[in-house]
């Protein structure tokens, strides 16, 4: 039903039942809250259609590339760029295992690679120190948290920008300049 586009709320308005076996598709992450197929969930389908027995392969969590995110995450909003230092406050990295678990979650729903995920966090942190440089004030200091980050998916209209193939317009970097 989900495969082919039926929606299942209505059903769920009906039942009870069927409310309670949609929840638990969704707590262990066969289909997500939006009724969308995960990797895991379409692998079952496969599964349970199969005449002759295939084998589920579950996927290992992605550790490396977690960690790859994790450290293209900048740590504090204190930062140089162009030559130009900006003092920050506040530590952006939080809650690493949280991070992780959310990490792995978003990647099982199947709408994004790990590559996009460090793609958009890279543009997202370009964009904004260019920004602090032409503006000249931190601009990284309205960057989330890491946990943050992932759980409201901060993410997402930067991997739209990047699949529509924008890109962060550099400004030079200032040599040389007086302040009057």
């Amino acid at each position: 039903m989900i495969e082919e586009g039926i929606s299942v709320i209505e059903l769920c308005s009906s039942s009870a039942k069927i409310c309670n076996m949609m929840q638990t598709l969704v707590r262990k992450g066969l289909i997500t809250k939006e009724n969308k197929l995960t990797i895991q969930g379409a692998d079952l389908l496969k599964f349970m259609e199969a005449e002759q027995p295939i084998k589920i392969v579950k996927t290992a969590p992605a550790n490396v590339q977690f960690e790859e995110w994790w450290k293209a995450f900048p740590g504090t909003d204190t930062f140089t760029h162009k030559g130009v230092k900006f003092d920050g406050s506040r530590s952006l990295r939080k809650d690493k295992e949280g991070c992780k678990l959310k990490f792995d979650k978003i990647l099982e729903e199947g709408e994004y690679t790990a590559a996009e995920l460090i793609a958009a966090l890279n543009y997202d942190v370009l964009q904004k120190k260019e920004n602090s440089v032409k503006q000249k004030s931190n601009r990284l200091t309205y960057l989330q948290n890491s946990f943050t980050y992932l759980h409201q998916r901060s993410f997402e209209p930067f991997i739209e920008l990047i699949k529509q193939g924008e890109t962060v317009q550099e400004a030079p970097k200032i040599e040389g300049g007086t302040d009057i």
